[in-house]
């Protein structure tokens, strides 16, 4: 079988298949998906002499990071390449959008380079409920929880992030505060919506209702997405005593917009984080944070990839414990204040 071939089959031109089978951003997702089930139901594999043969499986361990402004994530890719360096594994990293579809990303990876395994950093189940089925090697998805998937060649190894947003905001209650605006991505992110729910949960459980707190602002998972988010805060005259971010990055970005407002943190607005990203130790003031053990996450990742890979492990799924990091951006408030 020819590109033509695959192109006369699925209904798209040359290029877009040509665009698909070299991996370029330029594709719809509905024609990358319709390509790449045709290219596997036939075994076509696109190389560089053009001649359709099968290739022998590399002994490479692929990582996809899902996000490419995420600390945290470039912080675990440093401990597993590490990891990895002393033993006969290639590793392949690769970066890509926050809202592109990762599932998609691996199934091509899968037909160019052969991989042994696949850790996911980031992403999103409604993606692997959709086409993970189509990936046979193991795989290790990292900071989601993928047990309801019940997939027999996927792990996880994770934060509980609803736990840990509702231990963020409970501390932004003891210390007095009521009106506590949140600051996070979208509901399309699995991340998201668990810290949303912790969010909401903290509210619950105290007897206040999420009409008298602050309002939710999504955006991006990045500095200027927290700035903006805050921006339209306080342009808007919302009153909060305090905001719960929910990355180190958004609530840098807001603390810098907090400033440029005349106003200071945490004598105005306080501000609490989720990460534990080294920036937030040197940053003034100090975050006061959600600390992920990105250590602990790379290397539970690492070693259920290389059992999975070398000893057939089964899919096992883990929370790795996180902490709060009391610092200086959260002050406490008299309860009247609230």
């Amino acid at each position: 079988m020819t590109i033509k071939d695959l192109a006369r089959e699925t209904g798209y031109s040359v290029g877009t298949v040509s665009r698909v089978l070299n991996n370029h951003p330029n594709v719809s997702e509905k024609a990358r998906k319709i390509i790449l089930d045709a290219v596997e139901r036939h075994d076509f594999i696109l190389n560089t002499s053009a001649k359709n043969l099968k290739q022998q499986q590399s002994e490479t361990i692929i990582i996809i990071v899902k996000g490419k402004l995420n600390e945290l994530f470039v912080s675990m890719v440093e401990h597993i390449q590490s990891l990895l360096a002393g033993t006969k594994y290639t590793v392949v990293t690769e970066f890509m959008d926050e809202d592109d579809n990762e599932v998609l990303l691996a199934r091509q990876l899968c037909m160019d380079k052969k991989p042994m395994g696949i850790l996911f950093l980031g992403g999103n189940n409604k993606n692997f409920k959709e086409d993970f089925d189509k990936i046979n090697i193991p795989c290790v998805l990292v900071t989601n929880d993928a047990s309801e998937l019940t997939f027999g060649n996927l792990s996880s190894v994770t934060t509980d992030d609803c736990l840990a947003a509702r231990c963020a905001v409970n501390y932004l209650m003891e210390n007095g505060h009521r009106k506590i605006a949140l600051i996070g991505g979208t509901s399309l992110s699995d991340t998201s919506r668990l810290r949303h729910k912790g969010w909401q949960e903290a509210h619950l459980q105290r007897g206040i209702s999420l009409e008298e707190s602050g309002p939710y602002v999504s955006g991006r998972y990045s500095f200027k997405s927290g700035y903006e988010a805050m921006d339209q805060l306080l342009s808007h005259g919302v009153k909060v005593t305090a905001v719960f971010a929910m990355a180190d990055v958004m609530a840098i970005g807001a603390i810098s917009a907090i400033y440029d407002y005349g106003l200071k943190v945490p004598e105005d607005i306080s501000v609490i984080g989720f990460d534990g990203i080294q920036i937030g130790d040197f940053y003034c003031p100090k975050i006061t944070t959600i600390e992920q053990n990105a250590e602990q996450l790379a290397k539970r990742s690492y070693e259920m990839i290389v059992e999975c890979i070398e000893q057939g492990a089964p899919a096992r799924h883990e929370y790795i414990p996180f902490r709060l990091k009391c610092r200086q951006s959260v002050r406490k408030l008299d309860m009247e204040r609230g």
